[in-house]
């Protein structure tokens, strides 16, 4: 049975990408499956590949500071979002919305739920934003990344589906997870996200001068973001050592394959692509995210040691070059952090997904 679906997942590419990875297996099982987005630049590089339709609504989130003008400002376009996107959803009513969690998706949510339409949200972090929490009480179901998530929404019955991810990661991590580690040198692979992470940048170059001659027997693949590319690459230089710097790369699956130790944030996608790599790793949560969201996704791997977890406040070269030592001489204690981020691992949270969304729009038929 053909069910028209539409998933709200604008805003950013972390929750573009596991809309479009959802969308793909729902079109696959034959649905009609349109995307909302928000309007925004950075949206266009996200959705390059996605053939389906596409509708845009602008939207804004709320600041930090709800009682000033900016949110004041904020609310009266939602509110206008969500007539709009009432006009649109009408002319072709969904029969369920899957929301992927940013405040992008608040406008399709409230026109849905306008129109009688179950709702499914999807939250990534362990620490649901504030979307998810104003949404999660009238949303037909609930999903999550993380087993966590159901402290912070205790009142709710969750499914946890994992996150999903791209296919051709996916495929990737199975390809190489069937191939022999090969007998490379000590392997480090640095990153801070999308646009870098300048003190986790500036921190890494001071311990690798700290490690001295031990650096020369190690590997380091260092992804900094535009800013700090030219420097962070001429420091390595200088020092002579293996080393890839790049201001990032789309290849990251082969980075993740070979890397002994990742030292990286622990946003939402980087949690998952960890666990699905089984490449432990060295978390250092930006300190300024909402709701401190990613130092809970660093204490949930690191609950399960599949990672260790060091502050951003706390880290130093000092401390950071006796870690990268002890854990270069530790071969053991990373096998086992290995086994432990892949029983975390779900490559099918996609396919999770995609099941609770038909489920849903099933259950909401019959009943109608």
């Amino acid at each position: 049975m053909t069910l028209r679906i539409q998933i709200a997942c604008g805003g950013t590419g972390g929750h573009i990408f596991p809309g479009i990875a959802t969308a793909t297996v729902l079109r696959e099982r034959g649905h009609d499956v349109t995307l909302w987005l928000a309007g925004k630049d950075i949206e266009a590089a996200a959705v390059e590949g996605w053939t389906g339709p596409v509708l845009s609504v602008p939207a804004e989130g709320y600041p930090r500071r709800l009682l000033d003008w900016r949110s004041i400002r904020a609310s009266l376009r939602l509110l206008l979002a969500a007539r709009r996107c009432r006009r649109r959803m009408s002319e072709t009513p969904p029969n369920v919305l899957l929301a992927m969690g940013s405040y992008a998706c608040v406008p399709p949510a409230r026109a849905a739920a306008r129109l009688g339409r179950p709702t499914v949200l999807h939250e990534a972090n362990v620490v649901p934003g504030r979307a998810v929490m104003w949404l999660s009480r009238r949303a037909t179901a609930v999903a999550a990344s993380f087993e966590e998530t159901r402290y912070y929404l205790r009142r709710i019955e969750i499914t946890v589906t994992g996150l999903p991810l791209r296919r051709d990661i996916i495929h990737r991590a199975i390809e190489l997870e069937r191939r022999p580690r090969p007998s490379a040198p000590f392997t480090l692979l640095v990153m801070g996200g999308s646009r870098g992470a300048h003190r986790l940048n500036e921190v890494m170059v001071a311990a690798v001068r700290r490690l001295g001659p031990r650096a020369r027997a190690m590997r380091f693949f260092h992804l900094t973001g535009r800013d700090d590319e030219a420097s962070v690459r001429e420091a390595y230089d200088r020092l002579g050592l293996d080393h890839q710097t790049r201001a990032f790369t789309l290849d990251i699956a082969d980075l993740y394959a070979a890397a002994d130790l990742a030292i990286c944030r622990a946003g939402a996608a980087t949690c998952a692509e960890l666990a699905l790599f089984g490449t432990p790793a060295l978390l250092v949560p930006y300190p300024y995210a909402a709701r401190n969201h990613q130092l809970a996704n660093a204490r949930a791997l690191a609950r399960h040691n599949g990672a260790h977890l060091v502050e951003e406040r706390d880290l130093d070269s000092v401390w950071l070059a006796d870690y990268i030592a002890g854990m270069a001489r530790a071969p053991e204690r990373r096998a086992r952090m290995r086994a432990a981020l892949r029983r975390l691992a779900r490559a099918d949270a996609a396919e999770r997904l995609a099941d609770l969304v038909e489920s849903v729009a099933y259950d909401h038929r019959r009943s109608a």
